[in-house]
């Protein structure tokens, strides 16, 4: 983990000081989404909604072909869709390279069409770019992880345009935070939630002591 955490901090440590010197103009040129599918979006909102900088993380669907999909017809995986999160974040207080090392960090790349118990297509590691910098920007963590040899095996995280977002229903959003109790929260979301406070407690938006 050590190795991994080493990888993105020589990473972004550059990257994060141009921006922050070329975002500053003005407020709104400093607001940036990226949408990353990382298997369940439970799991993966939970943790972004507490990563200083990160203005707001909506659940839906992406990289399918169905129009305006339902969660049970994303389930059966004949959509294409994958469960995605769109994150809304602040360059000036983050950056795409801290976003991916949360990313990088909390799931398994290296697992094709799968995160633990969740199988299926719909569980699928990818990033949805919108434009070329994501795409460089990820492209260039993938290939720095690969060059370290961080994983025993080969990261299977494919990059896709992102061609259409669909917010997923409204009881899927907050679910981790509505639904705390539930079993799958427990035993899933919450080690996933304490290992990144762990990693990142420098950067949580409420820093633990």
């Amino acid at each position: 983990m050590k190795k991994l955490l080493l990888v993105f901090v020589l990473a972004s440590s550059s990257l994060f000081a141009q921006k922050n010197n070329s975002d500053k103009n003005t407020k709104q040129s400093s607001i940036e989404t990226i949408t990353l599918a990382g298997g369940c979006y439970w799991c993966v909102e939970a943790i972004y909604e507490n990563l200083d900088g990160v203005k707001s993380v909506v659940s839906g669907y992406a990289g399918g072909t169905t129009v305006n999909p339902t969660y049970e017809e994303v389930c059966t995986g004949k959509t294409g869709h994958a469960e995605v999160v769109q994150i809304t974040f602040d360059k000036n207080t983050t950056n795409l390279d801290e976003i991916f090392n949360v990313f990088f960090t909390v799931h398994d790349p290296t697992t094709l069409n799968r995160q633990g118990a969740d199988v299926g297509t719909q569980y699928r590691s990818a990033i949805f770019y919108k434009n070329e910098e994501q795409k460089l920007a990820a492209q260039s963590i993938i290939n720095a992880l690969k060059k370290a040899k961080v994983y025993d095996s080969p990261i299977v995280t494919t990059l896709e345009p992102l061609k259409q977002f669909y917010k997923a229903e409204n009881y899927q959003q907050n679910y981790y935070a509505n639904n705390k109790s539930e079993p799958y929260c427990k035993l899933v979301i919450q080690p996933k939630i304490e290992k990144f406070e762990k990693l990142f407690k420098d950067r949580l938006k409420n820093k633990k002591k």
